[in-house]
């Protein structure tokens, strides 16, 4: 994979056809809500906290990251196909316009039955064009990071038989693991928010430490909660012969360091919509750790839309 400089201005390359008919077009808002809704959980809960524009800046990045998971995944693909889909979808990303083969592959054989990534795959060319757009620095950073995650997804994939079945080895490669699809957002959110507000440069280096820890958190508590449905399915990210008592701890280390990084945000002088947005997940995550560890599967939403209560009070300026 080619140096990323720049990220080159979207243009179609000669014989090229997209998943989508017609010309590659920017989102618009309703377009990027309705995406998002269709294939996140969380983030559709916490994206709209944010204010422009961060917001389509978060959302975008989203997408591009739900578009390397959904090619990781690929229930309906054997591995092999599912690592050349990351590999072209990397290049896809930083310009190569003749790397068009895992857009072909979707068009001859979907990866996965579930409509929201269909839909969202159908739109690849949309979202590249709209990160083009974002300016050069947020979507340089993007870009870098997303084929970063790709690349690192590609060589767990790469582990798999061909039905499936990762098997992490111990907990420095579920933190590995972990790195690769969630510490990189966490680094990548942070570029983002030190881009559009300046104030926080003072403390780049020390956002940037927790970060991957503040995605490695959310991450773990979304592996300990889906390792029923996971198993159903034939996959496991928990390590043979680790004890999910310190999982359970990992994860609770990492909220912490997850909270000093939303209180680091605070002390910089971040806006209260950054904060919130951050705050929100972890203490979503910290809940549901606690319901757990309790024996309970997840939280009701009468008990999640009481957590964003509270973490969307007016606060004193």
């Amino acid at each position: 994979m080619r140096h990323l400089r720049s990220v080159p201005p979207p243009t179609r390359g000669p014989g090229a056809t997209s998943v989508a008919p017609g010309e590659p077009r920017p989102l618009d808002a309703g377009e990027l809500a309705t995406l998002l809704e269709r294939t996140s959980r969380t983030f559709a809960l916490t994206i709209p906290l944010l204010h422009e524009p961060l917001a389509t800046d978060v959302g975008l990045a989203y997408l591009l990251f739900r578009i390397a998971d959904t090619l990781e995944d690929a229930p309906l693909w054997g591995r092999d196909a599912r690592i050349a889909a990351l590999d072209s979808f990397g290049e896809w990303l930083v310009g190569e316009e003749d790397e068009r083969a895992w857009l072909d592959h979707i068009a001859s054989s979907p990866p996965t039955t579930d409509e929201g990534c269909l839909e969202l795959l159908s739109r690849a060319e949309d979202v590249r064009v709209s990160v083009a757009q974002r300016g050069d620095e947020i979507a340089l950073a993007m870009t870098m990071d997303v084929v970063r995650t790709s690349s690192k997804m590609g060589e767990f994939v790469a582990r798999q038989t061909d039905k499936g079945g990762l098997v992490l080895r111990d907990v420095e490669d579920l933190r590995a693991y972990c790195y690769a699809v969630a510490g990189i957002v966490g680094e990548l959110l942070t570029e983002m928010f030190l881009v559009r507000h300046p104030v926080l440069e003072p403390e780049r280096d020390a956002l940037m430490d927790l970060a991957p820890a503040f995605g490695e958190g959310l991450q773990l508590v979304n592996i300990l909660k889906d390792a029923p449905s996971d198993a159903q399915e034939g996959r496991s990210y928990l390590p043979l012969g680790v004890e999910r008592a310190e999982i359970f701890a990992l994860a609770r280390t990492d909220l912490a360091r997850a909270n000093d990084y939303v209180n680091l945000l605070r002390f910089a002088g971040a806006p209260a919509h950054v904060q919130m947005f951050c705050d929100l997940p972890v203490r979503l995550a910290d809940a549901t750790l606690d319901r757990l560890e309790s024996g309970i599967a997840k939280l009701t939403r009468e008990e999640v839309m009481a957590i964003f209560a509270k973490v969307t009070a007016p606060r004193d300026p």
